[in-house]
């Protein structure tokens, strides 16, 4: 073929491709919360849907004599980084505030207590032991 032929080619296909496949945003976003799920810390609750995971990280903060039990780990490791974890309990109260009302019942629910399960551990990172704010815990 020559280039002008399969430069048209692929300038055709990019036009009529997306718009035959058909994206199902619901399914993405339930899955988007599910994998917080997967990231969870501490002691999980017995709502947890991925039920391969047990608790972790109960000694956190122990040796400070800090509770630092609970939040998001970072990247499927076992680090918790706060700023990127107060970023994203931002952008989980963001989505709720503006596109909670085209969230199933369910996916707002489980959006609110990712955020939750969040919140409260950043608040543990500030409130525990004067003059000191928690930023990583290992």
């Amino acid at each position: 073929m020559k280039p002008s032929i399969c430069s048209s080619i692929v300038v055709i296909l990019l036009i009529i491709l997306p718009t035959t496949i058909s994206h199902d945003y619901s399914d993405a976003l339930t899955k988007s919360i599910l994998f917080f799920e997967g990231q969870r810390s501490g002691y999980l609750p017995r709502e947890q849907r991925m039920t391969w995971r047990r608790n972790s990280a109960l000694n956190d903060g122990k040796n400070l004599n800090a509770n630092l039990v609970g939040g998001y780990y970072d990247a499927g490791d076992n680090i918790k980084f706060h700023f990127p974890m107060a970023f994203t309990a931002t952008m989980l109260a963001w989505s709720a505030i503006d596109f909670g009302s085209y969230m199933s019942p369910a996916d707002l629910r489980d959006n609110l207590v990712a955020l939750r399960w969040g919140t409260d551990y950043l608040l543990k990172t500030v409130s525990q032991l004067p003059n000191r704010i928690f930023v990583q815990v290992r």
